[in-house]
């Protein structure tokens, strides 16, 4: 059951809300429910899990590819007030690789079943054209997230990781373990540790248990050029 705390998040989260007749507005919101996850919880799995089309109130998520072997490559990272169009893959023509979506942090989203977010995109031009947009950008991330890893020497993308998520988080302190860093970049946990120690050693960063702090800026810049 909805709110009226909700109502009032899906039309100001919603790009589209204001084009929404009133029919279409209470059919949408007759189909919206609100969900928490815990961190740590699997929220989406693969092409066989359509859960609907999420609007992340609070919390972070990341969305990443599994190989046969087990290993997991992150595609992007999404946080409050975004919106995932991935999680419904079902109802998206044309998408064949399977993503994964694990809450980061304890989460507080609303869901929109996926069957009738197809239903409305049907007959409403507003949601196709944000729908197909949405696609578009994500697509764009993957493409960014798959440049690195094939193209890119591995101490520029751990660089580029580092300025990044200090950028997000608003700290020079990284507070991941190298385990939860090579999940991000792509690689194995002895890789990122080995690039880790090298950044130390060229006073780039200073390493502590369970966290990374950036020491000069301007040396991490330089790797990125």
């Amino acid at each position: 059951m909805l709110k009226d705390e909700d109502i009032k998040y899906i039309a100001k989260a919603i790009p589209f809300w204001s084009e929404l007749n009133e029919e279409d507005k209470r059919f949408l919101l007759d189909h919206i429910f609100p969900v928490q996850y815990e961190k740590g919880n699997s929220i989406h799995s693969g092409s066989m899990d359509c859960i609907g089309v999420l609007l992340i109130r609070t919390g972070d998520i990341r969305v990443y590819i599994l190989s046969d072997e087990g290993k997991e490559v992150t595609l992007y990272r999404m946080s409050d007030g975004d919106i995932c169009i991935l999680s419904a893959s079902c109802i998206l023509d044309n998408i064949t690789f399977d993503v994964y979506m694990d809450a980061e942090s304890d989460c507080d989203l609303l869901v929109i079943e996926s069957k009738f977010y197809k239903q409305l995109c049907s007959h409403n031009i507003y949601a196709e054209n944000f729908t197909q947009k949405m696609v578009i950008d994500r697509f764009s991330d993957v493409m960014w997230a798959m440049e690195q890893i094939l193209f890119m020497s591995f101490d520029k993308r751990l660089a580029i990781f580092l300025s990044d998520e200090s950028a997000r988080t608003g700290s020079d302190v990284i507070e991941l373990t190298h385990e939860q860093i090579a999940k991000y970049v792509g690689s194995a946990r002895e890789v990122v540790s080995r690039m880790l120690k090298y950044f130390q050693e060229e006073g780039i960063v200073a390493l502590s248990r369970g966290g990374v702090k950036i020491v000069n800026k301007k040396k991490l810049k330089a790797l990125i050029k």
